[in-house]
């Protein structure tokens, strides 16, 4: 990748900062936070979205490898609930960047957003694909993410989360309809609270 971006001049750690799950409705916001050297031999790093799985487990050992640092955090459901899912992914990116061993001079975050911290930063929109240190974290925060959402399908079979990763698939609604919400669901988000509204009314 050829960054098209750049930060500031005379920086030694920059840190890159992205986030998976906001969209989904079941399962937390993963963040990660990573600094890599600036040469490094990691090849094909690009947003996460546009990897496959093979490439992005690949990319993955390869970067907690060669990284100086990386760190991972996240915003739990129940956080997301109560704080809405923007304010926990701020708060998720903090986590992350406050996790990391040795502190940035610098950070680059995905997206139009930057949390309130006291880090020098930018927002780098669609940063995930332009700057190599964000699709490193895309890349560590996806891969997490998604091995949560497979786990989650053998402990709540039926709604397919290996396959949609919480996302609002067809079979995941209709499983939300016939199943009900289990405990990793975000009771914030309409399809969820739709589903749990049959439930309240039998108990009333």
């Amino acid at each position: 990748m050829a960054d098209s971006w750049h930060p500031p001049k005379n920086i030694k750690n920059l840190a890159g900062v992205d986030e998976v799950g906001r969209g989904p409705l079941a399962g937390d916001v993963v963040t990660a936070a990573v600094i890599l050297p600036k040469k490094h031999s990691i090849q094909g790093l690009d947003d996460s979205k546009v990897l496959t799985a093979h490439q992005r487990e690949a990319l993955y050992k390869e970067i907690i490898q060669q990284a100086i640092c990386y760190s991972v955090a996240r915003a739990t459901v129940q956080e997301i609930d109560r704080y809405n899912i923007l304010q926990s992914t701020m708060m998720a990116m903090r986590r992350a960047v406050n996790g990391l061993s040795i502190q940035p001079d610098y950070v680059a975050v995905d997206g139009n957003r930057l949390p309130r911290w006291e880090y020098q930063a930018e927002a780098v929109v669609k940063g995930d694909g332009r700057v190599e240190v964000i699709s490193a974290a895309s890349i560590i925060a996806k891969v997490v993410r998604d091995a949560e959402m497979v786990d989650f399908d053998n402990q709540y079979p039926g709604y397919g989360f290996a396959k949609n990763k919480g996302y609002g698939t067809a079979q995941h609604l209709e499983a939300l309809k016939r199943l009900g919400a289990t405990p990793i669901h975000r009771r914030t988000f309409s399809p969820v609270s739709d589903s749990l509204k049959p439930q309240q009314q039998a108990l009333l």
